[in-house]
């Protein structure tokens, strides 16, 4: 497993990823860049689903992400705040691979889970860059890092973004990746309960939420992201 990576995902549950910023991934993986994923939880209160299942999911979608590892850090779904330990489990997490951007959940999002998510490794990132803050790996103390940036996915609830990634040539790719969660989407021959994103709609409107960022910068596909501060650029004719 490679142990650093240009962009490090942290979110909340199995399939945060997918859902809202698989096209992101898949974008740079393919430009060479190097992605990791790291979730919070094991998503063990979702409505569909088991842990065990989720994590034969995981593993499979991050193989069509081709990002270079996934793990989960054990805090307990639904519970997890921004308390100490939680923090210095996630600051572990980002000295440990470095990341250039780190990528997480909407700062707002009908899930409350997502909102915490977001405030939590926001607060990691900065805490992350503090020498005093000491924290090992493996037995060995680990040096201090800070990301340039820290982008918050548009999720379930639309926020008007601060920048949109064309994902246009990776939508069917980032298909793929979503069915590997097949426990979570629509399955007509399932017998457990129906969730917000297993009902029939939710896929078309995921698409269509693409497609509404998308059309923003004149592309047919889009992602969107927030920041806390704006980020910066070396050459205006880059902006699309």
């Amino acid at each position: 497993m490679a142990e650093q990576v240009d962009i490090l995902c942290i979110t909340a549950h199995p399939d945060d990823v997918e859902i809202s910023c698989a096209g992101t991934v898949l974008r740079h993986v393919a430009a060479g860049r190097r992605v990791g994923l790291v979730e919070l939880t094991a998503g063990e209160l979702g409505t569909r689903g088991t842990p065990e299942i989720r994590a034969q999911e995981a593993e499979a979608a991050r193989k069509v992400l081709g990002a270079e590892f996934r793990y989960g850090l054990g805090l307990p779904d639904g519970f997890f705040r921004a308390d100490e330990p939680s923090l210095r489990k996630v600051v572990a997490a980002i000295r440990r691979h470095a990341p250039r951007v780190v990528i997480t959940n909407a700062v707002r999002d009908r899930h409350p889970d997502h909102g915490r998510a977001a405030a939590l490794v926001a607060e990691a990132s900065f805490l992350s860059g503090l020498r005093r803050i000491i924290t090992t790996h493996e037995g060995r103390e680990q040096p201090v890092w800070r990301p340039v940036s820290v982008l918050h996915c548009v999720q379930d609830r639309w926020i008007d973004p601060h920048l949109v990634v064309d994902v246009s040539a990776f939508w069917d790719r980032k298909r793929q990746a979503l069915a590997c969660f097949k426990s979570q989407f629509h399955d007509p021959g399932s017998t457990e309960p129906v969730s917000p994103i297993s009902v029939p709609e939710f896929l078309p409107t995921l698409e269509g939420r693409a497609r509404d960022m998308g059309r923003i910068i004149g592309v047919p596909f889009g992602e969107g992201f927030t920041c806390a501060r704006p980020p910066g650029i070396n050459d205006v004719l880059d902006l699309t």
